[in-house]
């Protein structure tokens, strides 16, 4: 594993691979070792890249807030280190924000962008107010907000399915400092619209949905790329399609990435 600093923050990521360089980026409660499964496949033919955002996984802190632009600014810190020019990005909930951010401030840089059960639609008020509740019930008791917030995420007819699974993202969520959590909230309750960024189809869009999803209404979402030339990939289940429904996922990346 390796680092780099952005505003004298350590910056974690992971460097595997020749080839066409894929950033992949986690999301919130995640890190970049969720990827393990994926780098092992995308590697045979793809230099892969795994980033740990800010206060996330083995990388730091750096203030209250933790906007998705400064989030951006971190990746493109790590690819500056590894002197990467171009790549493709792929973004999971969170990391999705910060992929979109990153297009926005980086525009030459971007070869493709995958959205993995993300949106480039900033939060509804409803949403802001609830980002500001978990703010308080992280502060109030830690592990059952982190342990309540994994589980939420996958479909209700996969929680049983996938229980030693769920355990074990929970067990990394858990790992995550309390400063990073909320500092993350923050930053995403902040966050730009950037569906301008899909309808200007500068570069390769996939866009990928779980129907179930427990926290993107998935009608909305499908809104955001009509009239674009963005792909749409569609699963049964809910927001952790990499664990749900991880043999066609991984299909269906190998194709859009050749």
């Amino acid at each position: 594993m390796n680092h780099t600093l952005y505003k004298n923050t350590k910056i974690s990521f992971s460097n595997t691979g020749k080839g066409t360089t894929i950033v992949l980026l986690h999301g919130f409660l995640e890190n970049k070792k969720m990827w393990k499964e994926y780098v092992e496949l995308l590697s045979e033919k793809h230099h892969v890249v795994t980033i740990d955002l800010l206060g996330h996984g083995e990388s730091d802190s750096l203030g209250y807030v933790h906007e998705m632009e400064d989030n951006a600014n971190a990746v493109n810190k790590v690819l500056e280190y590894l002197k990467i020019e171009k790549a493709i990005i792929l973004g999971h909930s969170m990391g999705g924000y910060v992929g979109l951010a990153f297009a926005e401030l980086y525009p030459q840089k971007i070869r493709k962008l995958v959205l993995l059960n993300s949106t480039s639609k900033e939060d509804s008020a409803e949403k802001k107010l609830n980002r500001t509740r978990a703010i308080k019930a992280v502060k109030q008791n830690y592990v059952s907000f982190v342990s309540l917030a994994i589980a939420n995420l996958f479909s209700e007819n996969n929680r049983t399915r996938l229980a030693n699974e769920i355990e074990k993202v929970k067990e990394e969520a858990l790992k995550t400092p309390l400063q990073g959590i909320v500092a993350s909230l923050e930053g995403m309750k902040i966050r730009k619209d950037r569906e301008w960024l899909l309808q200007e189809n500068r570069f390769p869009v996939l866009l990928i949905l779980g129907k179930k999803d427990p926290v993107l209404n998935y009608e909305e979402s499908l809104a955001q790329i009509e009239d674009t030339t963005a792909e749409l990939v569609s699963f049964e289940d809910g927001h952790m399609s990499h664990i749900e429904n991880k043999e066609a996922l991984k299909t269906i990346l190998l194709d859009f990435f050749e």
